[in-house]
């Protein structure tokens, strides 16, 4: 049996498949490697930027961040770990 991706932020006991509609870039790398991240409604300058996404197995514990951004001139790709930030 295959399971659809985790979408971050989801709840671990949801069924947390992608929703028809929504635009994702998968997370690479780091401590949310493997998981979907929802940018639907994302402007250009938003994406090109990436996120900082609270990831409770980061460097820095608990409230701890994981940075992830885009390729260099690539869009529509997937999200690559940078690092963790406090």
């Amino acid at each position: 049996m295959t399971h659809a991706p985790r979408i971050y932020g989801s709840d671990d006991e949801a069924d947390t498949g992608p929703e028809p509609g929504h635009d994702y870039r998968e997370l690479v790398g780091g401590p949310l490697d493997g998981q979907l991240l929802d940018v639907t409604g994302w402007s250009e300058d938003m994406l090109a930027g990436g996120a900082h996404l609270i990831a409770p197995l980061s460097a820095y514990g608990a409230g701890g961040r994981a940075s992830y951004a885009p390729a260099p001139g690539v869009t529509g790709g997937p999200f690559f770990w940078e690092g963790d930030v406090p």
